[in-house]
């Protein structure tokens, strides 16, 4: 038995609004624009009947007539670390308040998949784009069909030079000098330092700060105190297992990621090691998980939901015609050494 196909009920259009109210189309156009130019109380009438109706807004009829879709593509190369997730509410935020959408791609730190978002957001016809950098990265070439069509593009955190683009960083060099410094000031002669591949911007620049700090205070870099892993849950490990090797054991060691100098401090305590003072231990992010572990963990505050807000702000600016973007500029966000437990002795 054939079942009796339901009566599809019509889209409501700005006419039915119009007629229900008594009104002009034009009133109803301009009023579900929020126009000024239509007094408050007949934009609030205009506004109940439309949900009372049920009427959907053509986003799609708009963005045809207005060339702008008021999507914001982000490419984050990671999901799960508090830092990515701070900085994707501060980016929501401010796109949220400006009337824009965001659409989320994930690299899963690949060059590949990272392009690939690249390019469903160019199709998608994104108003502009911020990302940043999957950890294998070396050529921008995929974001190029933005910079040809005027697309904004801000880089954070991960980044590289790219022509009309703007990065949203913290001083990661100073932040690095800070870290090691401040075990240096602790009494500390022997500190190793697990970072990621200095291939990516940000592990360079944390490396460079540990060698400036440690000439500074006439103190040799030895390799042999470098663990250059990924900083996960079992590149926290491997380091740990790394230390535990290395004679004369370190004294300090400064991790340049928080979940990793986390599971590296929990897996020396399991061998005996007292922290800090057997070894003392920094990490870099100021991640919740600083003030879960005992001892809580010193750290470099890195200022996810304003380095968010910045990038989303600089971006909107520039579709909003308040600034333009026409060479690569560098913003700098302020961050600052927390000292906590698992360096004081």
């Amino acid at each position: 038995m054939l079942m009796k196909k339901e009566a599809i009920t019509p889209e409501v259009t700005i006419y039915d609004i119009a007629s229900h109210l008594g009104i002009a189309t034009s009133t109803v156009s301009r009023g579900l624009q929020n126009n000024p130019i239509i007094n408050k109380a007949t934009r609030q009438k205009i506004a109940d009947a439309a949900e009372a109706l049920g009427y959907r807004r053509n986003n799609y009829a708009v963005n045809l007539r207005t060339q702008r879709t008021h999507t914001i593509g982000v490419i984050v190369h990671e999901l799960k670390s508090h830092f990515i997730t701070s900085v994707l509410a501060g980016i929501g935020n401010v796109a949220a308040e400006a009337g824009y959408d965001v659409i989320i791609g994930y690299s899963a730190e690949s060059a590949v998949k990272e392009a690939a978002n690249a390019r469903n957001f160019f199709n998608k016809r994104v108003d502009g784009v911020i990302a940043s950098l999957a950890m294998d990265t070396k050529d921008l070439s995929h974001f190029q069909p933005f910079q040809t069509r005027n697309i904004p593009l801000v880089f954070f955190d991960r980044t590289e030079d790219h022509p009309n683009s703007t990065m949203v960083v913290i001083d990661n060099t100073r932040c690095g000098y800070e870290a090691t410094s401040h075990l240096i000031a602790r009494g500390c002669r022997n500190i190793a330092l697990v970072t990621g591949s200095l291939k990516r911007n940000v592990y360079a620049q944390r490396y460079q700060g540990y060698v400036q700090a440690l000439q500074e205070n006439g103190m040799r870099v030895n390799n042999d105190l470098i663990v250059l892993n990924e900083l996960d849950e079992q590149g926290g490990l491997e380091a740990a297992k790394a230390i535990l090797r290395m004679s004369p054991r370190p004294d300090a060691v400064f991790v340049t990621n928080d979940f990793a100098a986390a599971i590296c401090m929990r897996a020396l305590q399991d061998e005996g090691l007292r922290v800090p003072e057997d070894i003392a231990i920094v990490g870099f992010n100021d991640d919740n998980v600083c003030r879960l572990v005992r001892p809580q963990l010193t750290t470099i505050q890195y200022p996810g939901i304003e380095m968010g807000q910045i990038a989303a702000r600089n971006l909107i600016d520039h579709l909003e015609g308040n600034t333009s973007i026409t060479n690569a500029s560098r913003i700098v966000v302020r961050s600052q050494l927390i000292i906590r437990e698992s360096s004081l002795f």
